[in-house]
């Protein structure tokens, strides 16, 4: 998949001129508390202003619950017009613990030299670029992913990029298992013998099923994979890497080495190399049937 998407994002968000610092640097918003996400704006209460946009645009209705919280962003149980949602919410950028994102860039070409620039400088207009470039991979990547007919979740918004570049810095997708017991990731599952060789062998099966469209995940574990069902479905996409990334293969590798290392603890004694070498031993092979999405 081409890095010109983002190209294109990015073109219009830098037509405009760079406004002065004349007032006070506010502090980067790092994770919202749930009372504010869950206010009652009828009651008189105060509304994140995400959440009202979310709600005028009728992606949501309510936040329930906060789920996981990570490097990155929060994920909270919220609900829609299409029942039940995940709902992820990005930290800005200086408000992450996880900021080495530069080696999942590398290989993207942004031909608004501008747009770059701002960018590699973390400059004001730069921040919220890559801001918005981070929300836009991750919804780019799950559309390409669903329709190929991987196990991901369904995102809820798009697929024209124009509306999801609305949701910004919320990605919005189909809640994995149901509102009052969500899917577990397979680090915290709790697995019988015969269940940890069927997961393992779809875990396997998940990171072919990337590396035959040409991606390399970056941070492919147990952590980053649900249980439900007996079903493995991969998760968090926004860090997704192509061939076109001089880093590529090293990301491949540490993917099979954290692959292996996190299935130990459901008793899989795996070796880094041989699971890399399995993985795209299956690659070479036929993919899911892709989905069929209908109007």
């Amino acid at each position: 998949m081409s890095a010109r998407w983002l190209d294109d994002e990015l073109e219009d968000a830098d037509t405009l001129p760079e406004r002065p610092h004349k007032h006070k640097a506010k502090k980067p918003l790092g994770k919202r508390r749930l009372a504010t996400l869950t206010a009652d704006p009828e009651g008189g209460d105060e509304t994140d202003d995400l959440i009202r946009r979310l709600t005028d645009l009728g992606h949501i209705t309510e936040v329930v619950a906060e789920l996981k919280s990570g490097k990155e962003a929060t994920a909270y149980v919220a609900r829609g017009p299409r029942g039940s949602v995940l709902l992820k919410l990005y930290r800005e950028l200086e408000a992450r613990s996880f900021k080495r994102d530069g080696v999942y860039r590398e290989g993207q070409v942004i031909l608004d030299k501008r747009a770059a620039k701002a960018m590699q400088g973390r400059s004001r207009r730069g921040l919220e670029m890559l801001q918005a470039g981070w929300v836009t991979a991750e919804y780019a990547h799950l559309w390409h992913l669903w329709r190929a007919g991987l196990n991901v979740p369904e995102p809820l918004v798009g697929p024209d990029p124009y509306d999801y570049a609305q949701t910004t810095p919320a990605v919005l997708m189909r809640l994995i298992g149901a509102e009052d017991t969500p899917a577990p990731r397979l680090s915290d599952a709790a697995l019988s013998p015969e269940e940890a060789r069927d997961a393992w062998n779809q875990a396997v099966g998940g990171m072919a099923d990337l590396l035959r469209l040409g991606y390399a995940h970056g941070d492919y574990s147990t952590y980053n994979l649900l249980w439900w069902e007996n079903t493995v479905t991969i998760i968090d996409f926004p860090q997704l890497t192509t061939r076109q990334n001089p880093n590529f293969k090293d990301l491949l590798r540490r993917d099979a080495e954290s692959l292996a290392t996190s299935f130990r603890k459901h008793g899989i004694q795996a070796d880094a190399e041989a699971t890399l070498r399995e993985v795209q031993r299956r690659a070479g092979g036929q993919g899911p049937k892709p989905r069929v999405l209908l109007p």
